[in-house]
């Protein structure tokens, strides 16, 4: 019996179904994915271009904000426009190729966006308890290595995942029942046992991300200990506010993603729609509101918006 040539049973395109059940409301939908995707662009590249123009702005708090906006920009901006396609245009068919290219960064990106908050929670903790190292210990050399971390920990742990994918075989079913591809959408449609998927695409990423959130308790729990040991109980407010928005940014990350998690695994009476349309919002909130929550909550990014946007003419003459 000749051995069976699987690259034949890669089909050469999937069919993104949209919200099934739902199809009749995708226009409507359209409306605020779209505003929100809008105002996710708007607020990040605003964030991006202040951090870049003002020198003050050029320390570690921020540049880690830095890299958070561009994780964002890449988590919506790799799912959404293809979604709204979908929407508008029914245009629902994607190559294998672009799929697999669009699984790798949505899971890229929201790994990358776990290890950049526990940096971020790293940098508040120094900042707190260790104020008088803060110069040594996170230095330009530092961050660039922090950089550097996040993009490989998040390549190794989703790279994998492509290879899964790709020594599947695929017997014709080709429809994905979602508006992006994701891990395991695809291994699903496949007619061979998808054990090793489910086990890698449930134990490493989730594996992973429980130690992110545990680092984050710890730090913030040592943060607490030091703010109680301060003297004043304005020493202890000013120090709590520089942690405010982290912690909000960690909330709107994490609580959604969690809660998608546990709907997915043990939500088995949940009907499907609202599984996509929670896993849609995930790819468009958070980056929609994370910039949000630093230019209201942060006097210096607050500032130095107004500065530059705002008042430009006397932004030139200083």
């Amino acid at each position: 019996m000749p051995p069976f040539n699987l690259t034949s049973l890669t089909p050469a395109t999937f069919i993104l179904a949209g919200i099934p059940g739902m199809e009749k409301l995708h226009i409507w939908l359209s409306i605020p994915f779209c505003s929100m995707y809008l105002v996710a662009l708007l607020g990040n590249i605003v964030m991006l271009f202040v951090i870049r123009t003002e020198r003050s702005l050029h320390q570690p708090m921020y540049l880690f904000l830095a890299m958070l906006a561009i994780t964002d920009l890449i988590l919506s901006t790799t799912t959404v426009p293809k979604m709204l396609a979908l929407f508008w245009f029914s245009a629902g068919e994607i190559s294998f190729g672009a799929c697999l290219t669009q699984m790798f960064f949505l899971h890229f990106s929201c790994s990358a966006e776990s290890v950049i908050l526990l940096a971020m929670a790293f940098d508040r903790f120094v900042a707190i308890c260790y104020p008088l190292q803060y110069a040594v210990v996170l230095t330009q050399s530092a961050v660039a290595k922090a950089g550097l971390v996040v993009l490989l920990r998040s390549f190794c742990i989703i790279f994998p995942c492509i290879f899964l994918l790709k020594r599947l075989p695929f017997c014709g079913h080709n429809v994905i029942p979602h508006t992006y591809c994701e891990h395991m959408g695809v291994a699903r449609l496949a007619c061979a046992d998808i054990s090793i998927n489910i086990l890698y695409g449930l134990a490493v990423p989730v594996a992973v991300v429980v130690v992110d959130v545990v680092l984050i308790a710890v730090s913030y729990v040592l943060i607490l200990l030091a703010l109680f040991r301060l003297p004043s109980r304005t020493a202890r407010h000013k120090a709590f506010n520089t942690c405010g928005s982290h912690v909000c940014v960690i909330l709107l990350f994490y609580i959604p993603a969690f809660f998608t998690v546990l709907t997915h695994r043990f939500g088995q009476e949940i009907p499907q729609h609202i599984h996509i349309l929670l896993a849609n919002l995930y790819v468009v909130f958070p980056p929609m509101l994370n910039p949000i929550v630093y230019g209201v909550r942060t006097q210096q990014i607050k500032e130095k918006v107004v500065k530059v946007f705002i008042c430009p003419k006397t932004h030139l003459l200083q």
